[in-house]
């Protein structure tokens, strides 16, 4: 289960922002990419704030937990010995810290080790505070932890990285605290399976929560019914701006009180659609009547659900004439032949990459906004237009039968008899990469000026 991913984010469609110098796989990286490499360590998974429940009749509140991690960046260095030293002397009369045994403490202070440091984007091993509001402390009341890290790296010369200093604030909060407790199945099912999603809530505050508020957002593979019949559904498709998913509200009217748990009448489920791939359900919990949960991070349940499907994508080119001087319109073409979709919702990346060599005795003088110039090699090449090669990255999502156009217009600069470009198909970055079952179709020719 990933819960990296918020279904608020998921809403908004994760607009893509592709670094102009990402190359596919088995091509020449920019030249740039020959300077001397570095690497960033940094505190990871800390939360922004968290909010602890006030203790009653004098006594320490209930624990929470704070995990906090180190991450870095570069796939080609290794970090290892990792050091973070969290500073607890921020929360005094405020709340108290319970260590786990990752954790040295001396005073207010700890040294916590993370033995291999995993990349950014990637689940480390975290260090797992329980945290509780002090006894006697007033609801309002806030303080601090702070941390600083340290890491062992084999990048030549360097010999340690530093983090930069993060904190987690803390407040003293009364009322309902929901947790979302379940999990999306792992595995792969098949187009038309069905998935359970069975989860409770359960109200770990010292507040009854009066009602509440159940959201799903569910990919357009997938099809999870009215769920309830307190339950509406409402399509967000991409002339509204957003990804092709679904957006499920439910209100309920049960009151849960503190300890109590909340479940659905019936089990969630998911049917696969013939043109499913990779999907995702994910899942919020609010407490009704606008009332503000204690910790809204554990509010959540955040998967994939990954079919057993295949995408033929494929690319086409052109065969045009054209005198010495005069331009042409060549509109190369990509299309997924399906039967699946295939969207990358949770990276953002393109679903592929199209490579592009312009045929001899020509110039590109116009490229698509999604295009790029390279040098032959692959190198970076300046500017949009002249350059020899491009590569053009496809959309974050496209649909079963969908063909994306990417027209560009050259001049005939010498009359070439056969000058021929090549179109490749290359992957993208991202975590749904096709099943493409022929590869036969991934290549094609831009022939200007043909003999004969």
């Amino acid at each position: 289960m990933n819960q990296s991913f918020p279904a608020r984010a998921l809403a908004r469609g994760l607009c893509v922002a592709v670094v102009a110098g990402v190359v596919g796989a088995g091509t020449a990286a920019p030249a740039f990419a020959d300077e001397p490499q570095t690497d960033q360590l940094w505190i990871s998974a800390a939360p922004y704030e968290a909010a602890v429940p006030v203790g009653t009749g004098g006594e320490a509140g209930q624990e929470r937990e704070v995990a906090v991690g180190l991450s870095h960046d570069n796939v080609n260095f290794a970090v290892t010995d990792g050091r973070i030293t969290v500073d607890v002397s921020g929360l005094a009369g405020v709340a108290e810290v319970t260590w786990p045994e990752n954790c040295a403490p001396s005073g207010t202070t700890a040294v916590c080790t993370v033995p291999e440091v995993a990349l950014s984007g990637e689940v480390g091993e975290r260090v797992r505070l329980q945290v509780r509001a002090a006894a006697g402390a007033a609801v309002g009341a806030t303080g601090r932890i702070t941390y600083t890290g340290r890491a062992a790296t084999d990048q030549p010369g360097v010999g340690e990285l530093v983090a930069h200093e993060a904190e987690t604030p803390v407040t003293v909060g009364s009322g309902p605290d929901l947790v979302v407790r379940g999990t999306v199945p792992d595995g792969q099912i098949q187009p038309g399976g069905t998935v359970s999603v069975p989860f409770s809530v359960v109200n770990t505050g010292g507040e009854a929560a009066h009602g509440l508020r159940v959201t799903l957002y569910v990919t357009r593979g997938l099809d999870v019914g009215t769920v309830d019949p307190h339950c509406t559904t409402t399509p967000l498709d991409e002339t509204d701006g957003y990804v092709p998913i679904s957006r499920v509200d439910c209100a309920f009217d049960d009151v849960v009180r503190p300890g109590g748990t909340f479940t659905l009448p019936r089990t969630l489920t998911a049917t696969a659609a013939p043109y499913a791939f990779h999907e995702r359900l994910d899942l919020t919990v609010e407490p009704g009547g606008g009332v503000q949960d204690l910790a809204p991070g554990d509010n959540g349940l955040y998967g994939a659900v990954k079919v057993a499907n295949t995408s033929d994508f494929s690319v086409r080119g052109a065969d045009l004439t054209a005198a010495a001087g005069e331009t042409v319109r060549a509109d190369l073409t990509f299309r997924n032949r399906g039967p699946a979709w295939v969207a990358n919702l949770r990276s953002g990346e393109p679903v592929g990459l199209v490579d592009f060599v312009v045929p001899r005795g020509a110039t590109v003088t116009r490229a698509p906004e999604n295009c790029f110039g390279l040098t032959l090699d692959g190198s970076w090449y300046e500017g949009t237009s002249g350059a020899p090669r491009y590569r053009c990255d496809l959309p974050v999502w496209v649909g079963e039968k969908q063909t994306v156009t990417l027209p560009f217009t050259l001049r005939v600069d010498t009359v070439v008899p056969d000058a021929t470009g090549t179109l490749t198909l290359r992957n993208g970055w991202g975590e749904a990469r096709p099943n493409d079952p022929d590869s036969k179709n991934d290549t094609a020719k831009l022939v200007l000026n043909a003999a004969g």
